[in-house]
């Protein structure tokens, strides 16, 4: 036992207990061979084990604020905690559940629906930036299902055009470039940000894009009768393009062209219309595609020059395909000889193998010339058309393809020509363009003398912007 220990008087352990806790200065006591107090330090104290009969009992006397209550945790409150956990855990594990199903009905519904993320087009929110919905590329894959062959509309430059279909039955055209496409991601671009920022009822409209996995798309309105080639250039299927039809074709273009001159946000000049760029709607309405040469001009811009020539040969201008210089003429040179394939219903293309005759305006040309202009106009609607506007369609085509841009009218001179009556003057013409033989004298205005007048003065219109 420690030294310095005192004795007591108690007859028990409890009495001898009583003693201790009633003085501040006892730090310990026993009961032995009677009561045993220890006041201050208890020192020498050694630890035996309880088997060991060497040993006696000290009680120390601590804080009660040293001492760990055990505590004893009831049976209800041990099922109460076990349930709230347990019903912790199934909470836990159903939102879980949840989220994941609903996840995978989103990530489903997204991929069969435009995305909510828009692609700011211009990128420098301005007044003339616009927004562009983007199409995730797995609903792009579905409505095309994997671009199947089956759902192949045609390829162009830029690469296959394909049908398909969105949710909610929304028929549209896709358009996907391809790698081996001489277009780029620059010509991407550039279509994507002028078709955009264009809304006109003869220019196709675009309803998005997709640009994931290194795949460049282009989602556009879907035009079922496809492209004005595949009509105009077959035999069987030329009978839907009656005089009238094609009147109101021509009329369609020239004012698209004129809206991306001159009443569009942005002054444009397309470069690149042909047959096969014009879709029609179910209509038989003309839309202007295929935006991906177009070029910017300034408000006040007449001009340019370029060392890349782009385009197709045989649309082409003699100033742009020689000089690389390109003005709105470039697009009325490309509307004239347009506009003479309508009438005639020749491919431009076809009349390359010919020496004597290189182009359709070279071939219509000898015959005008012969005061032979009924040969032009095509054998399917020549005895059905009015004869007196196929042939007013014929001399403002030879007016648009002439050898100088100063030559050719503006598209604003070309409507006002084409919506005119019979009384309305239309200025001489020149030999066209890229003709065999030459002849820079002026042509009369009119094949038959009670159509159009004689006037030999030119035409002028007001311009303005």
């Amino acid at each position: 036992m420690p030294d310095n220990r005192q004795y007591e008087g108690a007859l028990s352990i409890e009495s001898c207990r009583s003693a201790c806790l009633n003085e501040c200065q006892c730090t310990a006591y026993g009961y032995d061979d009677g009561c045993s107090i220890w006041h201050g330090d208890v020192l020498n104290l050694h630890e035996f084990e309880a088997n060991n009969g060497d040993g006696r009992t000290l009680y120390i006397r601590a804080a009660a604020s040293d001492i760990k209550e055990k505590r004893v945790i009831k049976p209800s409150l041990l099922i109460a905690i076990v349930s709230t956990i347990t019903g912790l855990i199934v909470v836990v594990f159903g939102c879980f559940l949840w989220k994941k199903t609903t996840g995978k009905k989103r990530k489903h519904k997204k991929n069969h629906t435009e995305s909510k993320s828009k692609f700011d087009v211009g990128g420098g929110g301005g007044k003339d930036d616009a927004e562009l919905p983007i199409f995730g590329l797995r609903a792009i894959v579905a409505a095309t299902n994997n671009f199947a062959e089956a759902n192949k509309l045609g390829e162009g430059g830029f690469g296959p055009v394909y049908k398909g279909i969105l949710a909610e039955n929304q028929e549209v055209a896709i358009k996907r470039l391809s790698k081996k496409s001489g277009q780029g991601h620059e010509e991407f671009m550039n279509e994507l940000k002028l078709i955009a920022k264009l809304q006109h009822t003869n220019l196709v409209r675009l309803l998005g894009c997709c640009l994931e996995d290194e795949e460049m798309i282009l989602v556009y309105e879907y035009m079922p009768n496809r492209s004005l080639d595949k009509l105009l250039f077959d035999a069987s299927e030329k009978i839907e393009l009656n005089w009238e039809r094609r009147f109101r074709i021509i009329e369609g273009i020239a004012q698209g062209v004129l809206y991306i001159h001159k009443y569009s946000r942005l002054k444009i000049i397309h470069r690149d219309l042909k047959a096969s760029n014009i879709l029609l709607d179910g209509d038989l309405n003309p839309k202007i595609s295929d935006f991906g040469m177009a070029r910017i001009f300034g408000i006040n811009q007449t001009e340019a020059n370029t060392n890349r020539v782009v385009g197709t040969y045989g649309y082409m201008s003699p100033e742009y395909a020689r000089y690389g210089h390109f003005s709105e003429k470039l697009d009325v040179f490309s509307f004239g000889v347009l506009l003479l394939e309508i009438v005639s219903g020749k491919k431009n293309a076809a009349f390359y193998r010919f020496e004597h005759s290189p182009t359709l305006a070279g071939w219509a040309w000898e015959l005008w010339k012969d005061r032979r202009g009924m040969e032009v106009i095509d054998e399917s609607i020549r005895e059905t058309c009015r004869l007196d506007e196929a042939l007013k369609c014929i001399h403002v085509g030879f007016l648009c393809v002439q050898e100088a841009p100063a030559d050719r009218p503006t598209m604003s001179l070309v409507i006002h020509m084409l919506e005119g009556n019979e009384s309305t003057s239309l200025p001489p013409f020149k030999e066209p363009a890229f003709s065999t033989h030459r002849n820079s004298s002026p042509v009369c205005s009119s094949q038959t003398p009670t159509i159009f007048s004689h006037n030999t003065v030119t035409m002028s219109l007001p311009e303005g912007r």
